[in-house]
């Protein structure tokens, strides 16, 4: 469950923020000022902090620049301003991602899950494993029990989405916007479709039963049988 730090003033905008990524499956903790925010993310165990720009106490671009000294968490920044020169100098502050205001809260949920993603990637030459099957990152291959399985990129990713997470049930809005790192505008059937061809192509290998179906929510990893 990743454990987001959310800096913003407006409560309004606050409140509805952490009240849908609770709903993706967030864990989130709210600080109304940049101090408070500097106190909060001081105390650690966070995975991706959300800034608002305008902050009393101490201003976002300041609170950025002081994160990057010691930190290199994912920082996504939210602003009313558009000048290209703000978001140039945000991002040269250290800033992961800019997202002006108002925003859709869909669009923040694709770009935290972008950077969630990229915060988690392997170093080079490591392996992911669940069970029977082996992960190589760099190559984007999958072998399972030994045999391997050819997939394509989204396929691939929708795997090693589920194995970095193997005990978390993912909704298909989620799967999407991990997968394609944009928000969620596709048909329905658009997740189920790439996750029975999966299967599919595990079939001969007898693992395609790991990809677990939750009735009306989406899909998880199917834990070993004792």
């Amino acid at each position: 469950m990743p454990r987001i730090l959310i800096i913003e003033d407006d409560t309004d905008i606050n409140n509805a923020t952490a009240q849908y990524l609770r709903r993706q499956g967030c864990s989130c903790v709210q600080a109304f000022s940049g101090t408070e925010g500097r106190l909060l993310w001081r105390e650690g165990g966070f995975d991706l902090l959300l800034v608002d720009l305008m902050l009393p106490g101490l201003s976002g671009g300041e609170l950025v620049a002081e994160v990057r000294k010691t930190s290199q968490i994912p920082v996504i920044v939210l602003s009313a301003r558009t000048e290209l020169s703000d978001k140039v100098e945000l991002l040269g502050l250290g800033a992961d991602d800019y997202l002006t205001k108002p925003y859709q809260l869909e669009e923040l949920w694709a770009r935290i899950l972008v950077q969630l993603r990229h915060a988690s990637a392997a170093p080079a030459g490591e392996m992911l494993r669940f069970r029977e099957w082996e992960l190589n990152l760099d190559e984007m291959a999958l072998t399972a029990a030994g045999q391997p399985v050819g997939l394509t990129a989204h396929e691939f990713r929708i795997v090693e989405l589920l194995v970095r997470w193997p005990k978390r049930v993912f909704t298909k809005q989620q799967i999407y916007e991990a997968v394609w790192g944009e928000a969620y505008a596709v048909e329905d059937k658009t997740i189920t479709v790439h996750v029975s061809n999966i299967r599919a192509k595990l079939r001969p290998s007898g693992t395609d039963g790991y990809i677990q179906t939750v009735w009306g929510i989406g899909f998880k990893l199917a834990e070993a049988r004792a």
